[in-house]
């Protein structure tokens, strides 16, 4: 199924050192390679016109909000369960309607074999000496079945700021079918990337590593449209990100022990997130059960104080945290709180 499931976002960047003097000569990946990409300039004009028009005509219908339409242009898979692509269409309506997109040189992804890749990593464009170059990328995919794929990104200036919206689709007979969709904003209540980006720095200053760290995250997601795709831009970002990102957080899948009280919780996760117009920090930690609510909501309460408790620098950061409760099964509780209302 191409859709969200499929891919993974990779919080570190992927080792492409052994690669890059090979794509240095020759310019792309080589057909030998199981993943193949081919960038604009590169595609013969029909391929490139179909796949540029495909986005322009999917966009189109997004910004009317007819799901109903792009469901029936969706691949078998992906229509059988297109409740996310609905909402993504949904939440997002009022911010395109009406809104002109300009769409950017697509990129052909061509995944050979005749079974699922479990990694398919595709490098698009020249690639220098010191890793990509202005017009490259580089596509990180799980799973990944056989086929042809197109990716079409489009700019979309709105009254809400500007957005862009990704098209992922998979070559059917002639046709390209909706795969995925993504719709992002590149700002954050007005900030865009490079004010994020400035904002890291000085919290970095300061040594304020984990507020730090925390900006580094969010000017790195709003400067890439995808999250499974990475350009020099990203790449350099991740190289400078390194010297801010703490040792005292959850990564790779292993914990963090945050003791409150008497009781000790297991820190799985905590990263910065969208919440309407605010930047609030998500703390994910797991629990024995959330069928308790107030159980489930003293705890989070809890660990949001412990967490302030320890790193008060947060408070600077962020609007408001929120901590989700998480037990074996999956089930999760949240409860979101203002700084202000964290005593």
């Amino acid at each position: 199924m191409l859709n969200a499931r499929w891919f993974v976002l990779l919080r570190l960047r992927c080792a492409i050192v052994g690669l890059v003097p090979f794509l240095a000569v020759f310019g792309t990946t080589s057909a030998s390679f199981a993943e193949n990409c081919t960038i604009a300039s590169d595609m013969d004009a029909a391929t490139r016109t179909a796949l540029t028009n495909a986005g322009q005509h999917y966009f189109d219908l997004a910004t009317k909000g007819d799901a109903a339409t792009l469901r029936q242009a969706a691949i078998p898979s992906l229509a059988s369960d297109f409740s996310g692509v609905e909402t993504t269409v949904k939440d997002n309506q009022i911010t395109l309607a009406g809104t002109k997109a300009t769409v950017r040189p697509p990129f052909l992804l061509e995944a050979e074999g005749t079974a699922p890749i479990a990694r398919a990593e595709f490098y698009c464009g020249v690639f220098g000496r010191n890793g990509q170059t202005a017009d490259s990328a580089a596509f990180y995919l799980s799973n990944l079945p056989p086929g042809k794929y197109g990716v079409v990104i489009l700019d979309v200036p709105s009254s809400k700021g500007p957005h862009t919206v990704s098209w992922i689709l998979q070559q059917l007979g002639s046709d390209w079918k909706v795969g995925g969709l993504y719709v992002k904003t590149s700002q954050i209540a007005g900030h865009d990337g490079d004010w994020f980006l400035s904002r890291a720095r000085d919290f970095h200053t300061k040594g304020q590593a984990h507020n730090a760290w925390f900006y580094y995250l969010e000017a790195r997601s709003l400067i890439s449209p995808l999250p499974f795709m990475s350009t020099a831009a990203t790449d350099k970002l991740y190289d400078e990100s390194q010297k801010a990102q703490p040792t005292d957080l959850p990564a790779d899948g292993k914990t963090v022990d945050l003791a409150a009280g008497t009781v000790t919780y297991k820190l799985a996760d905590v990263f910065p997130e969208l919440v309407g117009n605010d930047l609030d920090l998500i703390v994910k930690y797991q629990a024995a059960d959330v069928s308790n609510t107030n159980t489930a909501y003293a705890s989070n309460v809890a660990v949001m104080k412990a967490l302030l408790t320890k790193y008060p620098e947060l408070r600077d950061a962020f609007a408001a945290l929120v901590a989700r409760a998480t037990d074996a099964s999956g089930r999760d509780y949240g409860t979101m709180l203002a700084m202000k209302d964290i005593k």
